[in-house]
C-alpha cells in the first residue's frame, strides 16, 4: 500500500480519560474555567451533547472500544477478565490499513480472574496487547504501577520505564516523544490512555496535582450531588484538578501537532470509558444506570469532524470503533455494533432513539437511555461478577429526564407511568435479545 496520505488515511490519535463525567468540560456547562483545550476543541471541531458509555467500569467499557462488540459479547463483563486473543480489534484492521498502531497509558485487559494470571504489576506480552504491535508503553493496571506522583510502565520489550511527577504530564511527556519521533511515512493510530480522573484506590481518594484542594474548592455542586452523602466534598476539587491537568496536557499534544505539520490530518477523538457519582448512588463511584456514571463528554476534531457543531443524537461508546475504521477509509464490518459517528454528523436520519447499556459487578443490569427517559433493570437473584446475564429482570429505575435531569424522583413504581414502562421495556428486551441472544421478561417493579 502507498505510504502517501490521502483525505481516508488520517492520523488518528484516541484521547481517552478515566471516570470523567460529561459536566467537568466548560463546552458541556462546566462553569469554572478548567478545560479552555477541551473548549477549543469543541470550537473546532463537533461536540456530542448527549454521549454514554455502553458499560460503566473500566475493563468491559475497554473491550468494547477495542472490538466494536458489547462486553457480553466480548467475554469481558467485568473487570480482571483478558480480552480474548482470537478477537479482531482495531489496531489489527488498521494495521492491515497500513496505520502504524500505538498504546500509552492503562490496558487493563491482559489479566485474567479465570485462570489466576496476574499481570497488574508485571509487563504484558505481546499476545495480550490487543493487536497494538508496533509501540507499546503501558502497565495492565497503570494504578498498581504509579500514584498520581511518581511511578512506572513497560515498553514494548517488556522493559520497566519509571517516571517521577505528576503522572499526567509523565504520561504526556511520551506521548510527546512518541509524536516526535515518527517519520509520517505511514499514518499513525495512538490510543493514549489515561487513568485521570479516576480515584487512587488504595489510597482511597481522588489525587489532583498539589495545590488542587486550594485551587478549585469553590467549585459549583452538579445538580444530582445536591442534599446527598456520598464523597464529593472532599474529592471533588481534587478530581477537577485531575481534569485540569489532563486539559492542560492535552493542548501540549496539540501543539505538538500543531509543530509536525499534522494537526489537520489528523483525527483526535476525546471521551471517557464512564462517569462517577461519588458513592451516591451506591457504595462506589459508577456501576450504575444514572447519568453520574454513564454519561460522558465525547469530542471529535479533525477530517470529517469540523465547524463547531453540537450534535444532540445519541451517542454511545460503541459508536467509537466504527468511527476510527471509517476514518481510516475502511469498510465498518457488520459484527459491529455501533455506527460510524461520521453518519450523524451527516445529519443521517435514521440514527438511533435510544442507547443500550449494560451495567455488571454491582448488578446484573441492563439500562435504556432515550432523549426523555432513563429506564434500568436487574435480576435481584444473580451475582452481578459471577453472572454475564440473565432471562428475567425486574424494573428497578424510571426517570423522567425532562422533568428530572438530575434523577432525584424515581418513577418506577408509579401507575402513571405503566404505559411508558411498557414501551421501554420493549425496546429494552429487543436490544437485549440482538446483543445476547435471548429471550428476556421484565417484571414489574414491586408495589407498581
Amino acid at each position: 500500500m502507498s505510504s502517501e496520505k490521502t483525505p481516508s488515511r488520517p492520523n488518528i490519535l484516541f484521547f481517552f480519560t478515566d471516570q470523567q463525567r460529561w459536566d467537568t468540560v466548560g463546552a458541556y456547562g462546566q462553569p469554572l474555567p478548567i478545560t479552555p483545550n477541551f473548549d477549543r476543541m469543541a470550537a473546532e471541531g463537533v461536540r456530542f451533547d448527549k454521549a454514554f458509555t455502553c458499560q460503566p467500569v473500566c475493563g468491559p467499557a475497554r473491550s468494547c472500544l477495542q472490538t466494536g462488540k458489547y462486553a457480553t459479547e466480548v467475554g469481558c463483563h467485568v473487570n480482571g477478565i483478558a480480552l480474548p486473543q482470537d478477537q479482531k480489534t482495531v489496531p489489527h484492521w488498521l494495521t492491515e490499513a497500513g496505520y502504524e498502531v500505538g498504546y500509552i497509558g492503562k490496558w487493563h485487559l491482559a489479566s485474567d480472574r479465570h485462570t489466576g494470571l496476574n499481570l497488574r504489576t508485571e509487563p504484558v506480552p505481546l499476545e495480550r496487547r490487543g493487536g497494538y504491535k508496533d509501540y507499546w508503553l503501558a502497565s495492565d493496571v497503570l494504578e498498581f504501577t504509579s500514584h498520581g506522583y511518581d511511578g512506572y510502565m513497560y515498553n514494548a520489550d517488556m522493559e520497566r520505564v519509571d517516571f517521577t511527577g505528576y503522572r499526567v504530564d509523565c504520561v504526556t511527556d511520551f506521548v510527546l516523544a512518541y509524536l516526535r519521533s515518527r517519520t509520517l511515512e505511514e499514518p499513525f493510530f495512538l490510543f493514549l490512555s489515561y487513568i485521570e480522573p479516576h480515584h487512587q484506590n488504595d489510597h482511597n481518594r481522588y489525587e489532583g496535582p498539589d495545590g488542587s484542594k486550594e485551587r478549585f474548592k469553590d467549585f459549583v455542586v452538579p445538580g444530582d450531588l445536591i442534599d446527598t452523602e456520598g464523597d464529593w466534598r472532599e474529592n471533588y476539587p481534587d478530581y477537577l484538578g485531575q481534569i485540569n491537568s489532563l486539559d492542560a496536557n492535552f493542548g501540549r499534544i496539540m501543539q505538538m501537532l500543531e509543530e509536525r505539520g499534522i494537526a489537520n490530518e489528523t483525527l483526535v477523538l476525546f471521551t471517557s470509558d464512564h462517569g462517577s457519582h461519588f458513592r451516591t448512588r451506591n457504595g462506589e463511584y459508577k456501576r450504575a444506570c444514572h447519568e453520574g456514571c454513564v454519561r460522558v463528554p465525547m469530542i471529535a476534531r479533525g477530517p470529517g469532524f469540523t465547524g463547531g457543531q453540537v450534535l444532540d443524537g445519541l451517542a454511545s461508546l460503541i459508536d467509537v470503533p466504527p468511527t476510527i475504521l471509517a476514518a481510516a477509509g475502511l469498510e465498518v464490518p457488520s459484527y459491529m455494533r455501533g455506527r460510524p459517528l461520521q453518519q450523524l454528523v451527516g445529519g443521517a436520519e435514521d440514527w438511533r432513539d435510544d442507547v443500550f447499556i449494560q451495567i455488571s459487578e454491582s448488578q446484573v443490569g441492563r439500562a435504556l437511555r432515550t432523549d426523555r427517559w432513563k429506564y434500568s433493570v436487574r435480576d435481584p437473584q444473580k451475582h452481578g461478577v459471577q453472572d454475564s446475564s440473565s432471562d428475567r429482570y425486574v424494573e428497578d429505575f424510571l426517570y423522567d429526564l425532562d422533568a428530572d435531569p438530575h434523577e432525584k424522583n424515581n418513577l418506577v413504581a408509579d401507575p402513571a407511568h405503566v404505559e411508558v414502562r411498557a414501551d421501554l421495556a420493549a425496546r429494552l428486551k429487543a436490544h437485549i435479545t440482538e446483543v445476547e441472544g435471548m429471550e428476556v421478561s421484565i417484571d414489574p417493579a414491586p408495589d407498581s
